[in-house]
């Protein structure tokens, strides 16, 4: 599983970043920045938080890709 952020929802209230600081920053305006590498299992429960306490649900949790899935077609 990674995160996933959807910026066009996002009104940078930074809750997700004080759930899951192991992963999610926060850029100099406020808005999130979400680490590309998977939720290790030690941290999946606060990910599922800082899912949850998202006020805009702008951020979600998705199925990472497969490693040896083939390339989506152009």
């Amino acid at each position: 599983m990674r995160t996933t952020i959807n910026p066009a929802a996002c009104d940078g209230f930074g809750f997700c970043a004080e759930v899951l600081p192991e992963l999610i920053s926060l850029d100099e305006w406020g808005f999130p920045i979400v680490a590309s590498t998977e939720v290790p299992a030690a941290l999946r429960k606060a990910a599922e938080q800082a899912v949850r306490t998202c006020p805009r649900k702008a951020l979600a949790l998705v199925a990472a890709a497969a490693k040896n899935a083939p390339a989506a077609p152009r």
